[in-house]
């Protein structure tokens, strides 16, 4: 085609009408003209080749965008994305591994105001997709002279996908960590939370804080989720019943002061805390109360422990106490001389009181000391209250002391100080943390075994015969004590205002958990016709307890007789039945456990051992 650019015409000549072409010999280019040509054409087929890789690589990119981009978020955020995120923060999980805190990735929106062009009308765009932000606020913090202020933390991907799409500049992402908790407000007051920083703020987010952010091992509590479930339950059950205020729980292993379960009402939820600050009070570990007769079992272990009494001494119970200007009675009044036993099936503030008096007001404060009820108690959170002890220690104070009036202690060391007379006398520390298989549990010995043995049999009777029957499960030989204490208000006991308490062991035969629960304020009603009281309306609630947590955590019902029981030396009232129920207690040989009661590691498989 080229060549024929070049080729020169041949002129026509006519001879006689005949028209005819003459011989023109070929043009023949020279070698610099030849050469001229070929760059030409090579440049040419280069600028075509330059132009179409051009506009393949535009097509690619058009298809990309349209056909396989799904943000706005550049390939290798996405691919970090998908990367395993490090949590600043440990997880919190409870004894079986079931998650109760960890942290997830998320995203925070801050400005540098000095990018932004038109503050308001910045603020009047971000508040179209951010609602909850208040536009008057936004357009002053982005109009102040600052370089940084945070917008909104922890934005979802879609309000991050919004918020990008509005193109504002100054605007900008950085990644964040959010705490979560699965499970709510199920151990909000064990958890606890942490602040808008990622800092432990209450709970044990605060008393391990340290360790959480520079471990990355998750911290394992003593807490069964499923026992707590069943005890928060119970209670507001019970609250609802019973029109209450609160109420608090705690399952405690004996045999390890391990706290399984504790629960608080009301309660929060940690993910989106409020400001009521009744839902953020833990009443098991913070609250101090006036404990009721609950307490009649110090009393009684102290008397025996320190050989001052025996089950088989009487105590006049005929007529009031008066002292000063207090009158010490009994609310169940038998008129009569009662024995150890009958003191406390019968819940007789009188009996205890001269039974304390015999102890004397050195040993009983020196008794109740070793229980740890004089000083706060020593468990991993920093929400714990100081018992309030009365200063100075009068013969009063020892009297109405030993049935539960005049020292306020929390139900975290009621609970701790009861394991230790029923499992053999060993104060173990109250944990939340879960102790490991085979590693020694610190404990003290501060009652002998004898003494803890004739607790065992003392607290069964009261569930057999006592205050304490509406808590009785068959198959797994419950003993406790209750409790009703009035509240002290203004400096006066309010007759109306009542803290109805029951606490419990179980299996007696050799135990291995104490339950306690405590209900504020409850208001009697026609089921329990009209009465408040601990056994009325917290011993039920520790029955369905241990109903429900037994089979649960292995323990199977015992089908033989309580030694001493009905039928078997147990009787009514008076000096013959409770006679020879305590003859039967004070015999070694007549109360040996009928049966090892065997357990399994809580939430754990079948030939575990902790």
């Amino acid at each position: 085609m080229i060549a024929a650019l070049f080729r020169r015409r041949r002129p026509s000549l006519v001879r006689g009408g005949e028209t005819f072409q003459p011989e023109i010999p070929p043009v023949r280019l020279d070698g610099s003209r030849a050469r001229a040509l070929e760059t030409g054409r090579a440049r040419l087929i280069v600028t075509g080749g330059f132009f179409l890789l051009a506009f393949v690589v535009i097509a690619g990119r058009l298809v990309e965008i349209s056909a396989l981009k799904v943000d706005d978020t550049p390939r290798h955020a996405r691919q970090a994305g998908m990367e395993t995120v490090k949590m600043e923060r440990g997880d919190i999980v409870d004894r079986s591994g079931i998650v109760l805190a960890t942290s997830l990735p998320t995203v925070n929106l801050y400005a540098d105001p000095r990018e932004i062009n038109d503050a308001a009308d910045a603020a009047k765009k971000l508040a179209a997709v951010l609602p909850e932000l208040n536009q008057a606020d936004l357009t002053h913090r982005l109009d102040s002279e600052r370089t940084f202020v945070y917008l909104k933390r922890n934005l979802t991907p879609n309000l991050q996908y919004e918020v990008n799409r509005l193109g504002i500049p100054g605007l900008y992402f950085e990644r964040g960590e959010r705490r979560v908790y699965p499970h709510g407000t199920m151990a909000a007051h064990v958890i606890g939370m942490t602040d808008v920083d990622n800092h432990g703020v209450a709970g044990l987010e605060k008393s391990f804080d340290e360790m959480l952010r520079a471990n990355r091992e998750p911290l394992r509590l003593s807490i069964d989720m499923r026992v707590q479930h069943i005890v928060r339950e119970e209670l507001a059950r019970s609250v609802e019943e019973f029109h209450a205020l609160g109420a608090t729980g705690i399952v405690m292993d004996a045999r390890t002061g391990e706290l399984v379960a504790m629960v608080s009402l009301p309660d929060f939820n940690p993910n989106s805390p409020g400001a009521d600050p009744d839902g953020m009070f833990n009443r098991s570990t913070l609250g101090v109360y006036e404990m009721g007769s609950t307490f009649k079992l110090f009393t009684a272990a102290a008397a025996l422990d320190l050989g001052v009494a025996r089950l088989e001494d009487r105590y006049d119970a005929t007529n009031p106490i008066q002292i000063a200007n207090f009158t010490i009675k009994d609310y169940h009044a038998q008129k009569r001389w009662l024995t150890v036993p009958e003191i406390m099936v019968h819940s007789s503030n009188i009996g205890a009181a001269k039974m304390a008096m015999d102890v004397g007001t050195k040993s009983m404060k020196g008794f109740l000391g070793k229980l740890g009820l004089l000083t706060p108690p020593n468990v991993e959170l920093s929400e714990v209250g100081a018992p309030l002890v009365p200063t100075p220690w009068r013969e009063i104070s020892t009297m109405t002391i030993s049935y539960g009036h005049g020292l306020a202690v929390t139900p975290l060391q009621m609970a701790t100080a009861v394991s230790a007379l029923v499992n053999g006398g060993t104060l173990h520390p109250a944990t939340l943390v879960r102790r490991d298989a085979g590693s020694p549990v610190p404990g003290e010995k501060v009652l002998s075994p004898e003494t803890s043995r004739k607790m065992r049999h003392l607290m069964r009777l009261v569930v057999e015969e006592g205050t304490g029957s509406k808590a009785e499960v068959p198959g797994y030989f419950v003993g406790g004590k209750t409790g009703t204490a009035e509240k002290n208000m203004n400096g006066r006991y309010a007759r109306k205002a009542l803290l109805s308490s029951f606490i419990a062991a179980f299996p007696m035969t050799d135990p291995r958990y104490v339950v306690m629960v405590i209900i504020d304020e409850p208001e009697g009603n026609k089921s329990t016709f009209g009465y408040a009281t601990g056994g009325w309306t917290a011993a039920p609630a520790v029955g369905r307890v241990v109903e429900r947590v037994a089979p649960l955590v292995g323990i199977a019902p015992v089908h033989t007789r309580w030694p001493g029981a009905n039928g078997q030396g147990g009787g009514g009232q008076g000096g013959g039945g409770q006679g020879n129920i305590v003859q039967a207690v004070a015999r070694g040989g007549a109360v040996a456990t009928p049966r090892t009661v065997q357990t399994m590691p809580h939430g754990g498989e079948d030939g575990e051992s902790e």
